[in-house]
């Protein structure tokens, strides 16, 4: 290791690969044209999947480019092209597309198995950095990736070039995303353990505490027997109902401290008497990322959740949304 490069000289080391990056996606905007279209076109009519392959480093953006495809609502998968001559090659029906990714254009593992997808039928996009390749010529549709440079000091190393070949894939991925009108809800689908997918997908039916669980009083229950409801629950919090389990109000912690100001007797007072009426309660279905936002907007920390005829079905509290992620 030479230790005479200062952190100045690294720094501006690193700067230089940056640029030269840079400049092979600078590289790609004016290449993006009919055939890009094409492109786009062969993937919205394919009726199958989208078989992203390559080699080596190319190998690695082309996994990327496969799971981007797929999480966007194209359904793709990454095939090696050494194992697809040893039999993966089976994983291609006459309902896919390819996308080939190769720098040079003529890299062995896949002109290998070329033939078996011309015999199939199947639309080959290539992108390649030699539009004179082998692969270039025998693809359907074939996009110039190339770049003015590696980043690499030896002009070796793929580092521009498979850069530029994961940009124009997430180009493809957003064009086609965006014409098959896929939407956030879609996207929490793929994603039903991501972030996204907890907000999207998760309704207040899926973390509310139910039957026994749900603190509940009658409106002529004493304020001690109340406390005693709220401590046991757990939630900071009761609702109070009639004998159809309507909703009247709530008693939070707030109601509390308001009682004890007014050194009511807890003994005499009845809940009614010190309620919140017109509580802020939830639907079911409403989804578990509103009641996070309506307990921001009210500075309140749990909820009541009715249905139409505002009978209790169930409470939730913020800690609740925090253990199912939604927070």
């Amino acid at each position: 290791m030479n230790l005479e490069f200062t952190d100045e000289a690294l720094v501006d080391l690193g700067r230089q690969a940056l640029a030269v990056e840079i400049e092979g996606l600078r590289a790609q905007l004016p290449r993006l044209g009919s055939e890009f279209a094409r492109a786009c076109r062969i993937c919205l009519s394919c009726h199958g999947r989208i078989v992203v392959t390559g080699m080596g480093k190319s190998g690695h953006v082309a996994g990327k480019i496969a799971a981007t495809l797929a999480s966007t609502g194209t359904p793709a998968f990454f095939m090696h092209p050494g194992e697809a001559s040893h039999g993966d090659v089976g994983m291609i029906t006459r309902e896919d597309a390819v996308l080939v990714l190769s720098n040079s254009g003529e890299t062995d593992e896949i002109l290998t198995i070329v033939p078996v997808i011309v015999r199939l039928g199947v639309p080959l996009i290539a992108f390649t950095g030699n539009s004179n390749s082998a692969i270039a010529r025998v693809a359907t549709v074939h996009l110039d990736i190339g770049v003015p440079a590696e980043a690499c000091p030896l002009n070796l190393t793929p580092t521009a070039s498979t850069t530029a070949a994961l940009a124009v894939g997430d180009a493809l991925a957003v064009a086609l995303l965006k014409a098959r009108g896929f939407t956030e809800d879609d996207f929490a689908r793929s994603h039903p353990s991501g972030s996204l997918g907890r907000r999207l997908l998760l309704h207040v039916q899926d973390v509310m505490r139910t039957g026994a669980d749900i603190p509940t009083v009658r409106a002529a229950t004493p304020l001690a027997e109340g406390l005693i409801e709220v401590t046991r629950k757990g939630l900071g919090m009761t609702a109070i109902i009639d004998e159809t389990r309507r909703v009247l109000g709530v008693f939070t912690d707030g109601d509390l401290r308001r009682a004890l100001d007014a050194a009511v007797d807890l003994h005499t007072t009845r809940m009614e008497q010190v309620m919140t009426r017109h509580a802020k309660t939830v639907r079911p279905t409403t989804l578990a990322a509103e009641a996070v936002h309506l307990m921001e907007t009210h500075r309140i920390t749990a909820l009541v959740v009715v249905d139409a005829e505002r009978r209790i079905v169930g409470a939730l509290n913020v800690h609740d949304l925090l253990r199912a992620g939604v927070v």
